[in-house]
């Protein structure tokens, strides 16, 4: 593995991946409506070589994978997740820190579902993925738009922050699902880091998973699992169902609905 610049990142995500590893399936289901959209684009064109930035358990790096015909690499920091994405194959997975690791192969498209909002220097970050892309080759990742365009996760941050009322909150400027909310902000990220005809587009998409996968979702991944991993054991139990009601908004007819903002955003490589 290169050299991390975002170590906190990677402490944060071996520690939280097995989580998300847990329930890989759930996960999958629930953010299933995104990895489509990257699945969309990525078979508009022919491809050779793709390249998945935080791929996480490897779920939209197989799809491409599987819709395309391309040899698709998946780079994660996080080792337990990546331990997961190799027990499915059809991929190759990298763990390393995309913001900084030197790529020993081009790509023609590089993909991201939610996993470049952690970089500590995102322009670097960027920079790095163009050099790693060909000339002409593509970028395009989903990233959400506004904490007030996705109220699933900010009931899920509110809650947490009930239970951990001493926790520092987090800064607004700095890595977090939200760093890519303000279009303005992203395309000055990618334009310095030498991306051209940046294109952000806007799409809203319900996600949806049954009623009775609430409970091992906020208690394996999320601020809520968090929550409860720094409580006393034997307090989990009760603290989780006095949470549950909290998503009761979200719950019609045995289904939970995941209303949720999100940016498409596409860049090219010079040529």
């Amino acid at each position: 593995m290169t050299a991390e610049t975002n170590s906190e990142q990677a402490a944060f995500w071996n520690t939280a991946g097995h989580g998300w590893a847990h329930v890989q399936d759930v996960v999958a289901r629930v953010l299933r409506p995104y990895q489509d959209l990257l699945v969309e684009a990525a078979t508009r064109r022919p491809r050779e070589r793709v390249l998945d930035v935080g791929c996480g358990t490897g779920g939209t790096t197989r799809a491409i994978a599987e819709a395309t015909g391309a040899r698709c690499v998946g780079i994660d920091i996080s080792e337990s997740m990546l331990a997961a994405a190799r027990e499915h194959g059809q991929a190759e997975f990298l763990r390393a820190d995309a913001q900084v690791h030197s790529f020993d192969r081009t790509f023609d498209l590089v993909v991201s579902r939610f996993g470049v909002m952690f970089f500590d220097d995102p322009v670097a970050a960027f920079a790095n993925l163009r050099r790693a892309t060909a000339a002409g080759g593509e970028l395009c990742f989903i990233t959400w738009r506004t904490a007030g365009e996705n109220p699933f996760m900010t009931t899920a941050s509110r809650v947490a922050a009930s239970l951990l009322p001493d926790a520092p909150a987090p800064d607004p400027d700095g890595p977090g699902p939200f760093s890519f909310a303000v279009p303005q902000r992203t395309r000055e990220i990618l334009e310095g880091g030498g991306w051209t005809g940046v294109e952000i587009e806007a799409q809203d998409r319900t996600c949806t998973m049954p009623e009775e996968l609430l409970t091992p979702y906020l208690s394996n991944m999320g601020p809520v699992a968090r929550a409860l991993r720094a409580a006393p054991e034997a307090e989990r139990g009760p603290l989780l169902e006095s949470v549950l009601g909290e998503f009761r908004e979200f719950v019609r007819d045995g289904e939970v609905h995941i209303p949720g903002g999100v940016w498409r955003v596409t860049a090219s490589a010079p040529l």
